[in-house]
């Protein structure tokens, strides 16, 4: 009789261990004064950062989505992970949160540590940029769930915001500016619909393209928050749902927000999804970003001021809208 054990049954466990203590290095790069513990134990240990005179913590967990099929398609992996930090960072930015640490997880079918070290490496540049620390994380294999070659990343991170300093929206005011800060690219939302406009070989071909990471918009946006501390009155990333939800989500209920779709350049990758794929102009604007990560809605009095602050970061911005009465909605003309 054939003896089982675990690693016959597809999971290696000193293969897993290899693989985290190849990553401890690593990760330290990313650690703040405030984290107490290195990374391996049963929890992770990070002290209040001691700034903060009524801190409220903020936290947010996503993925990436079908954008890890086009990154194991064409074995790109290096920068999936910043789009996993990218998602969620850029998430609690919106309240004005500055973010302190991240955990993630990663799910396989089979552990290949190559490119999972390529995945850890991106999500650790990912915490620098957005000067977080990676301060844990699970590697799961779990053979029969995933296809050879498949893997999954799940995440999550948690900042804090004083009190008196949380956006949240409520004060957006008729009359109050509205700045979009170009993207990078796709970013992490729509994939699927991108994987139904090219072919398999133009997905391999335009890879570089579609595997632009995430832009993280922490040190940019935090800095004029700390330079002009009362001129924001509201921040939407603009992920899933596009412009429609996620500026909708922040607005009071009689306030709309217009935008004016030719206040900037449209990047060229989305105009080639739009007309290869045959899309409506509502589709494209309600399910990409459309060369707009996140919405700034600002008092007009500081609308120069905050595009010439974002220009010190080599960040640039429009004014492509403004808030207006109605209902909590979103118009784009």
């Amino acid at each position: 009789m054939t003896m089982l054990t675990y690693k016959k049954a597809g999971v290696d466990i000193n293969k897993a261990t290899g693989f985290k203590t190849k990553i401890k290095a690593l990760v330290r790069k990313s650690f703040r004064p405030e984290v107490l513990k290195d990374i391996g134990g049963f929890g992770s240990f990070f002290s209040m950062p001691k700034n903060y005179k009524d801190p409220v913590l903020v936290s947010s967990t996503d993925g990436v989505g079908t954008k890890l099929k086009i990154a194991i398609l064409a074995h790109k992996h290096d920068t999936i992970g910043i789009d996993a930090v990218g998602m969620n960072v850029n998430d609690i930015l919106c309240t004005g949160a500055e973010p302190l640490f991240f955990l993630d997880y990663i799910a396989s079918g089979k552990l290949k540590p190559d490119v999972l070290f390529d995945v850890v490496k991106g999500i650790n540049d990912g915490c620098i940029e957005a000067g977080c620390s990676l301060i844990g994380g699970e590697t799961a294999e779990m053979p029969g769930m995933y296809k050879e070659g498949e893997y999954d990343i799940g995440a999550f991170c948690v900042g804090v915001v004083e009190r008196k300093n949380i956006i949240d929206g409520s004060k957006v005011a008729c009359g109050d500016v509205v700045i979009g800060l170009e993207s990078s690219g796709i970013h992490s939302n729509g994939y699927s619909l991108v994987r139904k406009v090219f072919t398999k070989n133009e997905l391999i071909r335009m890879s570089d393209e579609l595997l632009k990471p995430t832009r993280i918009y922490v040190k940019p946006v935090l800095g004029l928050l700390k330079k002009y501390p009362r001129s924001v009155n509201g921040i939407a990333h603009i992920t899933g749902g596009a412009f429609y939800d996620k500026i909708s989500r922040i607005l009071p209920d009689n306030i709309n927000v217009r935008i004016y779709k030719n206040s900037w350049v449209v990047p060229k990758i989305f105009r080639l999804m739009q007309t290869k794929g045959i899309i409506e102009d509502k589709e494209m604007y309600h399910t990409f970003n459309m060369g707009i990560g996140m919405v700034l809605i600002v008092k007009p009095e500081f609308t120069k001021m905050i595009i010439a602050k974002l220009a010190e970061f080599r960040l640039k911005a429009w004014v492509i809208g403004e808030a207006i009465k109605g209902k909590k909605e979103v118009e784009l003309i």
